[in-house]
């Protein structure tokens, strides 16, 4: 096997034997010789010689958490982590490479600054915040670096740059892609809310982004590629894809924050969000047959070539550039019907 472990982590793998397994426990009756004899299961140990790797593996104390890991070569010592010191590693880096790309390289950041928002409405810590925001990202760039892979939008661009499976192969994109999802769990276990909003704040992410979320949106859109699908089919089925973690991105910021403000705005931030997310996505229907691929960062017209439901397939152009403003509207309204309740009058900007 090529199992090698450094000289402080392999002290806690090891197993002794007792120098004498016949001997009397501390304040036992019973005879020596009449005691059963342990036999504890021998260390285990390489029966080949190891190959010489030019690294190993250090705990490092930046997160207290959970243990983690630094990767130190002859030539630096440094953690490859794509978001924080102190995360868990993959040795060479390129896993961690490939999530650093799905993250980093490019984006809106919609979700996240809709996270500060909310949050500093309800007068929530700044650096929880921080954590928040990073969580619905990993979680945002998770669900882009699979809906590109060939089994299911297939798309060579993303952000005007080759998408994570064609840069770094589909495995890897597919780990990269997998990995971000914890991580964003761990993002939420480092805040410092109350532990019971902190549970709080992991459901509405685990929701919105998996079955009755975006997952369950992402099932239907491929269930539904040549078919028709009504109005209310087709916002149910964005409202899964893509509202829900718009939506969990406002909640989970205003929920970071103090109950009684939470309270009094939750039902408004609730319909803007909502609004919100169905214009965004009724916009991005529109650009997808009007902007050219340069502008957009992916390729467009790829909705209508692989036959799939649309707002603007379904109601044209001018139509769905209608129901984009009404959302705008709409998601308006509900921001003037806080503001005269006076939910902004404290909120930390």
């Amino acid at each position: 096997r090529d199992l090698r472990m450094s000289r402080g982590l392999g002290d806690v793998y090891k197993r002794q034997r007792p120098s004498n397994t016949n001997a009397p426990a501390a304040g036992s009756s019973r005879p020596a010789s009449k005691r059963k004899s342990v036999l504890l299961p021998e260390p285990l140990v390489p029966t080949t010689p190891m190959r010489a790797y030019p690294f190993k593996l250090t705990v490092t104390p930046e997160r207290t958490d959970t243990p983690s890991y630094a990767c130190e070569t002859p030539s630096s010592s440094s953690v490859l982590d794509p978001f924080h010191e102190g995360s868990v590693l993959v040795l060479g880096g390129t896993l961690t490479e490939a999530m650093r790309y799905a993250v980093l390289d490019g984006g809106k950041r919609m979700r996240a600054m809709l996270v500060y928002a909310a949050g500093r409405l309800t007068q929530a810590r700044e650096s929880d915040l921080d954590e928040l925001a990073l969580a619905v990202e990993y979680v945002h760039g998770y669900s882009l670096v699979h809906d590109d892979m060939p089994a299911m939008d297939n798309d060579v661009l993303r952000r005007g740059k080759p998408t994570a499976h064609v840069k770094y192969g589909e495995a890897v994109a597919m780990l990269a892609g997998d990995a971000l999802q914890p991580e964003a769990f761990l993002r939420i276990a480092r805040t410092q809310v109350a532990p019971a909003v902190k549970v709080r704040l992991m459901q509405e992410l685990a929701y919105s982004s998996g079955r009755d979320g975006m997952c369950g949106g992402q099932a239907i859109d491929l269930l539904s590629v040549g078919k028709s699908l009504n109005e209310a089919s087709l916002r149910h089925m964005h409202s899964l894809k893509t509202g829900a973690l718009i939506l969990a991105s406002v909640r989970m910021g205003a929920l970071a924050g103090k109950p009684e403000l939470f309270a009094a705005a939750e039902f408004e931030l609730n319909r803007y969000a909502k609004a919100l997310g169905l214009a965004f996505q009724v916009i991005d229907d529109i650009l997808d047959v009007t902007a050219d691929t340069a502008t957009l960062g992916k390729t467009s017209g790829k909705d209508d070539a692989h036959d799939k439901p649309t707002f603007v397939s379904l109601m044209g152009l001018d139509a769905a550039r209608k129901l984009a403003r009404e959302m705008e509207h709409e998601a308006g309204a509900a921001l003037q019907t806080l503001a005269a309740k006076g939910c902004f009058e404290d909120m930390a900007l």
